[in-house]
């Protein structure tokens, strides 16, 4: 028996606890998964791995299987206990049949089954059975093998014994309902990030996943952290430039609140922390959050002046100094969670506040005291983001002031709209003078606003905030989204509700568009995650053939059109052919208009049938004319736009790293893993 399996309890029929009946998951599967996009298909593998991590939580489970089948099924199993099979006296039903087929059915209810559990809610396993058209339950306890069988949330068999067996544990096998889901493919890099997290997040198990969908490209991935969040934090720094050597890593237990912290300091002007409540990333933080940042700020102040780092009369650290370039995992395990919100966004217990708070302080004053070089490392840190922020403040003042004094507070290159109402309200962020002009001869003046960009603007990812608001780019976009930046941030001021990049589609334009999301991901995230913001996809081609005119948005789509064009053309000289027998007059490509001959048709090679189709490719905004640009791109009629959303802050906040960070090397690597899979490179 391994260290993370402990002796059997008493988890049996009578823990399972029944709540209410399960008939309205698959009419309003919203309600239940968020969508029945790609976020929901996820969630439901989500919730079964949910139940295996809890039994590791327990301490009944230290190996996790994933398997994506090559026939559109999904498996999980465990090592864990397995799930009750006996019959539950206030149902009559096997208790497995229950978990499965009933809301607010399991042992989550009852503290002495699961102490800590991420399913509190107890809809898990029971919505994804009834939203999947196929799942089969095999259980593994008692020392045999128990068995059902469900179709679209309805058993199809009892619970039968299989045979014998020496192992414990359940293992779940589904198939997602096609006519639920609009997407039914799992993203195998997003499926990886979760599970690479929850690993991190429950040291001790180990999680297998593999990828048998591809014949002649199956993939598999281990993951096992003993060092837990510790491990984590080295692991979202890896590629930054290290301030202070020694991650720090503490795991407490009080008052029956598991408290696990680590963080490590680098070189970048950002602060990056995440945190977890019984395994679940609580995007919007909570209480044991606020005990973490006030506990950091309070602990480093005090040691700066008992070392002399903040003489008497400086004013004390404030918590955006003691948090630039911080990188923390802050990650609890609570017996009752009061989340807020059915996503469990926010943990709202007020006790966990004070826990944290408490521990976490005891732990940072001891390890400071002794890691006296990391300590004056992470002092001399704080102390230059303190001097920075007062820069940055007087740099802001001064523009937010000039502001004011120019034309109303907006600047002079901004053609705004007339409407006053934000809800209506585009802002088209152009690039140059050229694109400008036409983006402004062709919108509609009444609710769509354009602000050109003259060259690159500055890379953020690389400066602090009083070097980027001297940028003169990045001073004419804050001014006119309305919402200040940094401490004075306010998202209920945005003047624009739909914040559109529209740059040309080569190199200078992608970077652009990188550079401008660089500035956003780290300054204005919360316009993104209110999805306020866009990518506007003017077309690449204008194809004509006769009157006909036809606007392609990928060279996808363009060989398709002039593949479909030419077997037209074809089949058209095929009834030429029976027409005249075999013997015509065809236009042969590169011919004179006036030349004319009488071939076979068997003797042309395909290539040569003319088509008449004409294809200009747009390099720039500027090359279309304002009419154009108006039916391709701005008429919301008409137009495709896509809407910048955040899937995995972790892995997006790793990638701007990557390609927008100070250190070359991870950039280089970056480059070198990824560079066969780009497709139609503009040098």
């Amino acid at each position: 028996m391994s260290k993370n399996q402990k002796p059997k309890t008493d988890y049996n029929e009578d823990k399972i606890t029944l709540l209410e009946g399960l008939d309205p998951v698959r009419k309003r599967p919203g309600m239940y998964i968020g969508n029945t996009a790609k976020e929901g298909l996820h969630h439901l593998l989500w919730e079964v791995v949910d139940n295996s991590i809890d039994e590791s939580m327990a301490g009944f489970c230290n190996e996790i299987t994933i398997t994506l089948e090559a026939d559109g099924f999904v498996s999980v199993e465990d090592n864990g206990r397995g799930i009750p099979v006996g019959t539950h006296k206030p149902t009559g039903l096997s208790a497995l049949e229950v978990v499965l087929t009933k809301l607010h059915a399991g042992g989550k209810f009852d503290k002495a089954t699961y102490k800590v559990s991420g399913g509190l809610h107890g809809v898990g396993v029971s919505v994804v059975n009834a939203l999947s058209s196929h799942l089969e339950a095999e259980v593994y306890r008692d020392g045999f093998v128990w068995l059902q069988k469900y179709e679209k949330g309805l058993p199809k068999t009892k619970v039968k014994k299989q045979g014998k067996t020496k192992k414990t544990g359940t293992k779940i096998t589904f198939k997602p309902d096609s006519s639920v889901f609009t997407v039914l493919d799992f993203d195998w890099p997003y499926v990886l990030s979760h599970l690479r997290q929850q690993a991190y997040l429950t040291k001790g198990v180990k999680i297998v996943i593999y990828d048998q969908r591809d014949v002649k490209n199956q993939q598999t991935y281990n993951f096992y952290f003993e060092g837990g969040v510790k491990s984590y934090v080295s692991y979202l720094n890896r590629a930054s430039e290290i301030k202070q050597e020694q991650v720090f890593y503490m795991d407490k237990t009080l008052d029956s609140v598991q408290v696990e912290i680590a963080f490590q300091y680098s070189n970048s002007y950002k602060e990056d922390a995440y945190s977890f409540a019984n395994n679940i990333y609580t995007v919007e933080g909570g209480m044991h959050l606020t005990g973490f940042k006030t506990a950091l700020t309070r602990t480093i102040n005090s040691y700066a002046r008992s070392k002399g780092f903040l003489k008497e009369a400086a004013e004390n650290l404030t918590a955006d100094d003691v948090r630039e370039g911080l990188t923390a995992v802050i990650s609890v395990k609570v017996p009752e969670p009061q989340f807020e919100g059915q996503t469990k966004a926010k943990l709202g217990n007020a006790e966990v506040k004070g826990i944290v708070e408490s521990a976490f302080g005891e732990s940072l004053n001891i390890w400071l005291e002794e890691n006296p070089r990391d300590a004056e490392n992470v002092l001399s840190k704080c102390l230059l983001a303190a001097q920075a922020r007062k820069a940055a403040r007087a740099a802001r003042d001064s523009v937010l002031r000039k502001g004011v004094l120019e034309g109303f507070g907006l600047p002079g290159k901004l053609a705004d709209c007339t409407s006053r109402d934000p809800a209506q309200a585009e802002l088209y962020i152009v690039e140059g003078d050229s694109a400008g002009g036409s983006t402004k001869q062709g919108r509609d003046r009444n609710f769509q606003a354009v602000l050109p960009l003259r060259g690159k603007i500055l890379n953020v990812e690389r400066a602090r905030v009083d070097k980027m608001l001297a940028n003169n780019e990045v001073k004419s976009l804050v001014i006119a989204l309305g919402t200040s930046i940094g401490e004075q941030f306010d998202l209920s001021k945005l003047r624009y509700h739909r914040v559109v990049i529209m740059t040309d589609a080569d190199v200078d334009g992608s970077h652009i568009r990188t550079l401008l999301l660089t500035l956003f991901f780290r300054y204005f995230k919360p316009l993104i995650e209110q999805g306020n913001l866009y990518i506007a996809q003017p077309p690449l081609y204008r194809v004509e053939k006769g009157k006909q005119v036809k606007y392609i948005y990928n060279d996808e789509e363009l060989e398709k059109i002039t593949k479909n064009s030419q077997e037209l053309e074809i089949k058209k000289l095929e009834i030429e052919k029976l027409k005249h027998k075999g013997s015509f007059v065809v236009k042969k490509i590169g011919q004179d208009q006036n030349q004319e001959e009488k071939e076979k048709i068997s003797n042309i090679p395909i290539s040569q049938y003319h088509s008449n189709i004409n294809i200009q490719r747009y390099k720039g905004l500027g090359e279309m004319n304002p009419d154009q640009l108006w039916d391709t791109t701005l008429n919301p009629a008409a137009r495709v736009m896509k809407q910048v959303t955040i899937d995995d802050a972790v892995g997006a906040n790793e990638i701007f790293e990557i390609l927008m960070g100070s250190d070359v090397a991870p950039r280089k690597k970056f480059i070198q893993t990824h560079a066969k899979g780009v497709r139609n490179l503009d040098i």
